[in-house]
C-alpha cells in the first residue's frame, strides 16, 4: 500500500459507463494514480483510457491484480464476474470497491465478504447515492432528532432501462429493476432509516420485448415494474416505485419523507433539497440549503481513499450490500407467494 504522499496505485476493471463515473471520481479526489484500465477488447477500453489519462489497457483482469503497483481495484463488470473477480482480487492483497449490486445472490455475497476476512483486505460496494450532498445533509437533520420521528417514505427509482443487451441476460445477470436499479433505493432507505423487516411486493413485465436507442433489440423475462412496502425496525413505513420504463426517469432517485414534525423532498421539483419544518428552519415556508458543489463523484472516491490510507475507519458498505440483497429476495419472494415476507437476518444463512 502506498505510504506518505504516493499516490495510491488503483486499476480499474470494466469499461462501462459506470467506470467512466469512477474515473471521474477518483480524478476530482485527488491523491490516486489509475494506472491501468482492463476490458474484454482495447476498442471498448482505449477511449476511456484516453479520456482519464490512463497509460495502459488490458485485456484480462487478471493482469490487474499481478501488479506490485496496484494497492486497489474498481470492479465494474457485469453482476454475475463479480464473484470471480472479487475473490481473486483479495487472495492477491488488493482493495476492492465493488460495483453494485454485489453479486447475484446473497450466497455470493456471503462468499466475496468471506475471502476479503480471510484476505484482510479492505471490501467496499459502492453505493454512490448516499454521498450526493442532499443525502449527507438529510442524514444530518434526522441524527439531530429535530424533525420528529419517521412516519411515511416514498421512494422512486426510474429510468428508461439499461441500453445493453446483458442486463436483460440470466448469464449476466440475477434479476430486472428491483435487481439493478431498486438496490439503489434500498440502500439508501436503509442507510437513512433503517432496517428494513418485513416487505410486501408486487412485480410484472411490461416490455418484454426491448429496442435499444442503437436498433439493437433485445427479449427480457426480468421484471421492469415493481412496488415494495417495507416496514422499519422503528414500525415506519416506506413506498419504494422501481421502473425501467419511464423516458425521463427521476435522475438517480426522489425521495419523500414525512416526519411527524417536518417534511423533505429530494431530488424534486424544489431543488436537490427542501425542508418544511418550521422548528428548524425558523421560516413558514419551504427552505432550500445551500448544499457544497463538488464534482460528481468527488465525495465517494475522496472517502474511499481515505479508508485506504488508514485515514478514517472502513464503512459497513459490504454488510449493508448482503443486507439489501436479503430486502431483494425478500421482494422476489414476496411477488411470487403473494404475501407479506420477513427479511432475513444478516448473520444467518438464507
Amino acid at each position: 500500500m502506498a505510504t506518505g504522499g504516493e499516490a495510491l496505485g488503483i486499476g480499474v476493471i470494466g469499461a462501462g459507463l459506470i467506470s467512466a463515473y469512477h474515473l471521474a471520481g477518483l480524478q476530482a479526489a485527488g491523491g490516486a494514480a489509475v494506472r491501468v484500465v482492463a476490458a474484454r477488447t482495447p476498442a471498448r477500453a482505449a477511449p476511456l483510457a484516453r479520456r482519464f489519462g490512463v497509460p495502459e489497457v488490458v485485456t484480462d483482469w487478471r493482469a490487474v491484480l499481478d501488479r506490485p503497483d496496484i494497492d486497489g481495484v474498481v470492479i465494474a463488470t457485469p453482476d454475475a464476474t463479480h464473484e470471480e473477480i472479487a475473490t481473486a482480487a483479495a487472495a492477491a492483497g488488493k482493495a476492492i470497491m465493488l460495483q453494485k449490486p454485489m453479486a447475484m445472490s446473497s450466497a455470493e455475497c456471503r462468499r466475496i465478504m468471506a475471502a476479503a476476512r480471510a484476505a484482510r483486505v479492505d471490501l467496499q460496494i459502492s453505493w454512490m447515492h448516499r454521498h450526493f450532498e442532499e443525502v449527507v445533509h438529510t442524514k444530518e437533520l434526522l441524527a439531530s432528532g429535530n424533525l420528529g420521528p419517521v412516519h411515511h417514505v416514498r421512494m422512486r427509482n426510474a429510468t428508461a432501462g439499461p441500453h445493453e443487451p446483458w442486463f436483460f441476460d440470466r448469464a449476466h445477470v440475477a434479476g430486472g429493476v428491483v435487481m439493478q436499479l431498486g438496490v439503489h433505493g434500498i440502500d439508501l432507505t436503509r442507510h437513512l432509516f433503517g432496517e428494513i423487516e418485513t416487505v410486501i411486493a408486487t412485480t410484472a413485465t411490461l416490455r418484454p420485448e426491448r429496442t435499444f436507442p442503437d436498433g439493437r433489440r433485445v427479449t427480457s423475462e426480468f421484471e421492469d415494474e415493481a412496488l415494495a412496502t417495507y416496514r422499519f425496525g422503528g414500525s415506519a413505513l416506506c413506498s419504494h416505485e422501481m421502473s425501467f420504463n419511464e423516458a425521463q426517469g427521476t435522475d438517480r432517485f426522489r425521495l419523500e419523507i414525512y416526519c411527524a414534525d417536518a417534511t423533505l423532498l429530494l431530488r424534486s421539483g424544489r431543488g436537490p433539497l427542501a425542508i418544511y419544518a418550521p422548528g428548524v428552519t425558523g421560516t413558514r415556508g419551504w427552505f432550500t440549503p445551500e448544499l457544497p458543489a463538488r464534482a460528481f463523484g468527488e465525495r465517494h472516491h475522496a472517502r474511499w481513499l481515505d479508508i485506504l490510507r488508514g485515514e478514517i475507519p472502513a464503512d459497513p458498505t459490504a454488510e449493508d450490500a448482503l443486507a439489501g440483497m436479503l430486502v431483494v429476495e425478500a421482494v422476489y419472494r414476496s411477488a411470487k407467494r403473494r404475501r407479506e415476507e420477513a427479511v432475513g437476518p444478516v448473520g444467518e444463512e438464507s
